[in-house]
């Protein structure tokens, strides 16, 4: 083209961008400024996005600083442009400096801050905010949810409910429901489900997958099943996700049933499928099937990863093939972790095979030399022999380690709510109360000389 205008431009940069050749996109700008052609408000987005991808931001702000009609998405750009190389304060500065922000810069913050990991200043801007919509409320749930801070995502979630004027999106949901899953708020999780089908999102394959991991986390399997099985269309997601809850929960044979229904779907398998596979496997000790599948595992382009020998190693360590086991281990591409060498020393103890269990506590040792537990184990294991006189040098080992046990956690769900509690716990503010009520049960428990040992279990 002979005379190419600014509208022609902005289409080549527009193209190069969307396929991502930022050089292409700076070296056409330059040609555009030595035609003298005037860019119009559309050009520098564009370029500046290009400048950030490119890591050139000093170049950048140079345009930016000499562009003389700056609009709201420009300056977005050039905030964005430092967010991405994580210089939160320039971008904060950059953002005060604003003369006109919409909800759309304060997201671009908010998600910076996210996204960085400061969630503190995110919290704060997030409650300074003139105006929220669903994706700053999104933001700082996602944010939480990160971090691993699922309790803060449930109540944020109940927060933006009651205070907001804002529906949740899929994004929500899958993020709520993840919460729900890992604190095994299921009664919670429950009421997430209708709630999703009341504002339309029956049927979205994201929500359901969610809800379908949620319940087979929480122990929920039979909704697991009804949530699949209403499912209008699976992808890979929906079949990985039944496949592992079932196996799970102990469903070995329906798992297995359900990958070759999978296979037969022509839907292919991935490194999850065959982990969920070889996990049915392990359960009902399926030794000869599970390595089958684990060499099948090549058929489909899928490398096994650490996580797939280590369901292979339990699987014949479990079945008694201790030896076999710890040749998988010698032949891996890589290291074994402390769960391989772990499951190895389990499982020698029950097999009293002592010198398998030697070589994994010897590495156990070596790649968590503060660990007592490992010490109890192969002294156990010692006791039970009779071999009495190996028992003190191990519990001298284990004193020497002077390690101190981290208290257990529990969690219980109470009015849709999630209530965690250590052992001698005094956080709760009704510490009092409950503390008297556990008392009042253990005198009862004495005055009718019950013992909990005692219970049968079903």
């Amino acid at each position: 083209m002979l005379d190419p205008d600014v509208v022609i431009y902005n289409v080549m940069f527009k193209g190069y961008s969307q396929n991502g050749e930022h050089k292409e996109v700076i070296s056409l700008f330059g040609k555009m400024m030595e035609f003298h052609i005037k860019p119009s408000c559309c050009t520098f987005p564009m370029i500046l996005k290009s400048c950030g991808k490119l890591v050139a931001l000093c170049e950048a702000r140079e345009l930016f600083d000499l562009t003389s009609e700056r609009d709201v998405v420009l300056w977005n750009t050039m905030i964005s442009g430092y967010i991405e190389i994580g210089d939160m304060e320039t971008a904060h500065k950059l953002f005060d400096n604003m003369p006109h922000k919409d909800t759309m810069s304060w997201n671009t913050i908010l998600n910076g801050y996210a996204n960085n990991g400061k969630i503190k200043a995110c919290e704060e801007l997030f409650e300074v905010m003139p105006k929220r919509n669903i994706f700053s409320w999104n933001i700082l749930i996602c944010a939480y949810a990160k971090l691993g801070r699922f309790f803060e995502v449930l109540t944020t979630f109940q927060r933006m409910l009651s205070e907001a004027e804002v529906l949740p999106d899929n994004a929500t949901l899958v993020t709520v429901s993840l919460a729900c899953a890992r604190l095994g708020a299921l009664d919670l999780g429950m009421w997430l489900h209708i709630y999703a089908q009341r504002i339309g999102y029956e049927g979205n394959i994201q929500v359901e997958n969610a809800l379908m991991d949620m319940y087979a986390k929480c122990g929920h399997i039979e909704n697991a099943m009804y949530v699949f099985k209403g499912l209008v269309k699976r992808d890979l997601v929906s079949w990985n996700t039944i496949i592992g809850g079932l196996a799970m929960h102990g469903h070995a044979s329906e798992a297995l049933v359900l990958f070759d229904q999978m296979k037969n779907g022509r839907v292919q398998p991935d490194g999850v499928s065959f982990l969920g596979v070889l996990c049915a496997c392990t359960h009902i000790g399926l030794v000869e099937e599970g390595l089958t599948y684990f060499q099948s595992m090549a058929d489909y382009s899928v490398n096994p990863q650490i996580e797939h020998y280590g369901c292979l190693i339990d699987l014949y360590a479990r079945s008694g093939h201790l030896t076999e086991a710890l040749n998988i281990v010698k032949m891996m591409p890589m290291e074994a972790d402390t769960v391989i060498w772990a499951c190895l020393l389990g499982a020698s103890r029950i097999y009293k095979n002592a010198a398998i269990a030697e070589i994994a506590l010897e590495q156990l040792m070596k790649l968590e030399p503060g660990n007592p537990a490992y010490y109890l184990i192969l002294s156990n294991m010692h006791g039970e022999a009779g071999e009495w006189k190996t028992v003190p040098k191990l519990k001298l080992a284990m004193r020497d380690t002077r390690f101190r046990k981290m208290p257990g956690c529990s969690m219980i769900e109470i009015h849709d709510k999630v209530v965690e509690f250590y052992s001698m716990d005094q956080r709760h503010c009704e510490t009092e109360e409950i503390y008297v009520c556990l008392r009042s049960l253990s005198k009862l428990m004495h005055s009718l000389e019950f013992r909990p040992e005692d219970m049968e279990l079903e």
